[in-house]
């Protein structure tokens, strides 16, 4: 990394190389309790954006009455309502129930506001499996949760990938819920420590970019991992959606 003293924007090989500003972003930042909290956070809020938005897209697609098709028009009309437009209300109401500065209000926000895609993704992978699975299972006497937890949901890996890298990329990355809801210090996430190098008197422009570098290379490493799985259950749960 460039030296603290070395602003120029050139191309160019530095005259040395400083690491300092690594280990500076990691204990000025508390990272280490800023990445803990991130990652609490993110596999708390997969786990649950998977098991209940997967298990109420299946009777969306499955089951083709009114009442589904105007439900699944409301979770999908959702995507054009910007978050911030309610924030507002929506602090409020987090004070109110109690679920400022805490894992579970944070969770809950992530779950709500993810909703109408991962419904999206995985209502139109589900209407392209085939109903004979369905009507075989049963005819063999399996329940409904029975066919789902079993036959369905395994199938739905590629697009499960899909969801995690989608939604797991925006929750890691989360600044705008994270700085209002989490206002605590030891619940800081990432990018919230980060931004505090920026300041009225002054910005620490090195251990923001080391401190960022340290940040993106989780995701990074999510992404390389299911990147074969992304794209083909991105276009299969467009489909039909």
């Amino acid at each position: 990394m460039k030296g603290f003293d070395d602003l120029s924007s050139k191309w160019l090989w530095p005259r040395r190389i400083d690491w300092t500003n690594f280990s500076s972003a990691w204990q000025e930042a508390n990272l280490g309790k800023a990445f803990t909290n991130n990652t609490i956070i993110t596999i708390v809020s997969l786990l649950f954006i998977i098991l209940i938005e997967a298990c109420a897209s299946y009777p969306l697609a499955r089951f083709q009455t009114k009442f589904n098709k105007l439900l699944y028009t409301v979770f999908i009309s959702a995507l054009i309502i910007p978050p911030l437009t309610i924030l507002v209300p929506l602090y409020q109401f987090f004070i109110d129930i109690h679920g400022m500065n805490t894992y579970w209000g944070i969770v809950v926000l992530h779950i709500t506001f993810n909703l109408p895609i991962t419904i999206f993704l995985y209502t139109g992978f589900i209407s392209t499996l085939p109903r004979e699975l369905d009507e075989a299972a049963m005819m063999d006497g399996m329940s409904r949760i029975g066919l789902f937890f079993k036959m369905i949901l395994p199938l739905l890996k590629l697009v499960t990938a899909t969801v995690l890298i989608m939604t797991g990329v925006g929750v890691w990355n989360d600044y705008q819920f994270s700085l209002f809801f989490l206002q605590k210090v030891e619940m800081r996430t990432v990018t919230v420590a980060l931004a505090t190098f920026f300041g009225p008197q002054s910005s620490n422009v090195g251990w923001v970019a080391a401190g960022s570098l340290i940040a993106v290379l989780p995701i990074t490493l999510l992404y390389l991992f299911l990147q074969r799985y992304f794209i083909t259950g991105l276009s299969s749960g467009a489909v039909k959606g």
